[in-house]
């Protein structure tokens, strides 16, 4: 494959890259110059010229009546990869969301280790829905993501408006932390002293995040409306057998 083949896979061809790699080659010159060395008709060249200049590929500089073209070093070509996959990353899961959701296909996504759980537990955030239903293991949020990720993660979701109705284990409670708060937009129960909750689960919308152990350092999301559905009706039954906690103003 050919310089040119390879280019045009990113959409420099034809026109746009005999423009290119003639003002390279010049090093820069006139618009006039460019296109004759390109070998088309100057309103052409310009027009291409501009499209090029979009791409961060070529500038224009005045002088006087005359406008010339330099080209851009061609790592911006790689600068401008790097940005493309960046932003790809960060819509791939709403699109896959929306694709699987569409053709009504659960979605599965694991992350791995402690970055993957700090992901997953941000992602609760990301809907439209203004509650949260959530079983947290405490002693093992302690350990990953930590109490500070914690609790830069409850004040967020605070600030967001977003209620938060969880329960917990008492049991495995490390400290007298996050209580009911009408203030925080949370609502706290314990469980039953017979549900040993040792893994955090949130169900948010159409999906189920889960946060594993430490041990096993692992975040979760299955998409399903299904799934969800069945897993908002669980969590509300444990949540008729749970004791309410004290409410702070």
């Amino acid at each position: 494959m050919n310089l040119e083949e390879k280019l045009s896979r990113i959409g420099i061809s034809g026109t746009l890259y005999k423009l290119y790699l003639t003002t390279i080659r010049l090093g820069g010159g006139s618009v006039t110059e460019v296109a004759a060395g390109a070998g088309m008709a100057r309103t052409t060249a310009h027009d291409a010229l501009a499209k090029l200049e979009a791409e961060g590929l070529v500038r224009f500089v005045d002088h006087g009546k005359r406008r010339f073209v330099v080209a851009q070093d061609p790592g911006i070509l790689l600068e401008r990869s790097e940005a493309r996959r960046q932003m790809l990353e960060d819509v791939m899961p709403v699109l896959r969301s929306m694709y699987h959701h569409e053709n009504g296909q659960p979605n599965v996504r694991f992350h791995p280790g402690p970055e993957g759980i700090r992901t997953v537990l941000w992602e609760t955030l990301s809907g439209e829905e203004k509650e949260l239903r959530a079983t947290l293991s405490m002693r093992e949020l302690m350990v990953e993501p930590g109490l500070e990720e914690m609790e830069r993660y409850l004040k967020e979701r605070a600030r967001r408006g977003i209620w938060l109705r969880v329960i917990r284990s008492e049991e495995r409670d490390i400290a007298p932390i996050w209580p009911s708060s009408q203030e925080e937009r949370r609502e706290l129960r314990y469980a039953p002293a017979t549900y040993n909750l040792a893994m955090t689960c949130f169900i948010h919308g159409t999906k189920v995040s889960v946060i594993s152990s430490a041990r096993e350092s692992y975040g979760l999301i299955l998409d399903s409306a299904d799934f969800a559905a069945f897993q908002a009706s669980m969590f509300d039954a444990m949540w008729s057998l749970s004791t309410p906690a004290p409410t702070i103003p």
